[in-house]
């Protein structure tokens, strides 16, 4: 378990996490998010004692992680892929770390075999591909077997075989009761793998709670309709006291209704249905709505505008 109170971390004038207060819970998978400049890698360097805290607390396991023996046996962590050195094979790579924290030999050889690079074992780091090299640092994650482990942008750079495995290995993990904590801008992904959702803005918690409160509280959900009886289903959703916003395509949008209930509506005033169809919105979209005044960087889909050769062209 991880638990965080009051963390805040301050760099000259500028406030990076403000008074982060939330725990981390064995036995589900929990997706961290937050846009750019949000204070997630922040956050997750001072869960490792990377960086210190300017005031307020985190304890792996009741403990600092710096009073942690053996640390890796206690938490595994993928922070960045790239930290290793490059001149070393990746079975030594695994194995200085293995030395440093009292694993057995034996366990670089499992952990290799587990992410896939038992083949490449000898070679160089400075070899690997970026997906090879996000292998190497889930290895070294899993190095000391640990109750806990933390993983930012665990998918940057696989293949979709790839992303596949390590969605089914954060779910096995959890599924072992183990603590399971990973940050990634991968909607579409964290939605088929998270339980439990920290969303984060500015530094000031957004969001603690479950997937599905998550996406139910922050975006709009409701019933799509369509009928070749349009009119004579408004009058019957009217009387019935439901609330229609007509939509393009001759659709309906009830919304605060279940389409069971609809259909059953319907049925009984003898009102044939086209399509009856439950939508809700993705990960993305209630994300999006949540964050929207965190937003740090702002892009523009419009294109530039093309220079004016004239007058002061010719000043040149």
């Amino acid at each position: 378990m991880i638990e965080l109170e009051g963390l805040t971390k301050r760099y000259g004038g500028k406030m990076a996490v403000n008074d982060l207060t939330f725990t981390v819970r064995p036995g589900i998978v929990t997706g961290f998010l937050g846009p750019n400049g949000a204070g997630k890698s922040t956050t997750m360097r001072m869960m490792l004692g990377l960086d210190r805290p300017t005031a307020g607390d985190v304890r792996i396991d009741g403990k600092h992680y710096d009073q942690l023996k053996d640390p890796l046996t206690y938490i595994g962590a993928l922070l960045d892929a790239k930290a290793v050195h490059g001149g070393r094979s990746a079975f030594n790579h695994l194995l200085c770390l293995a030395q440093s924290n009292g694993i057995p030999r034996a366990r670089v050889h499992e952990v290799l075999d587990t992410v896939g690079l038992t083949a490449v074992a000898r070679k160089k780091a400075k070899g690997f591909s970026l997906g090879m090299g996000q292998r190497l640092g889930i290895a070294a994650a899993l190095l000391g077997d640990p109750r806990i482990l933390m993983f930012d942008e665990p998918v940057n750079g696989l293949d979709p075989e790839g992303i596949h495995w390590i969605r089914t290995l954060m779910k096995s993990l959890a599924a072992q009761g183990r603590t399971v904590f990973v940050s990634s801008h991968l909607m579409s992904e964290m939605a088929l793998t998270a339980d439990h959702l920290v969303v984060i803005g500015q530094g000031r918690l957004l969001a603690d709670t479950s997937m599905a409160d998550f996406i139910a509280r922050n975006s709009r959900s409701y019933v799509r309709v369509r009928t070749p009886q349009r009119e004579r289903l408004l009058d019957v959703l009217h009387e019935a006291g439901v609330t229609v916003v007509e939509a393009g395509g001759g659709a309906l949008e009830v919304d605060g209704g279940k389409a069971e209930q609809l259909g059953e509506l319907a049925a009984r005033h003898g009102v044939v249905l086209h399509e009856l169809s439950p939508q809700q919105a993705s990960l993305e979209e209630a994300f999006m709505q949540l964050t929207a005044e965190s937003v740090e960087y702002h892009a523009h889909s419009d294109a530039p505008s093309a220079p004016q050769w004239g007058d002061d062209w010719k000043k040149g």
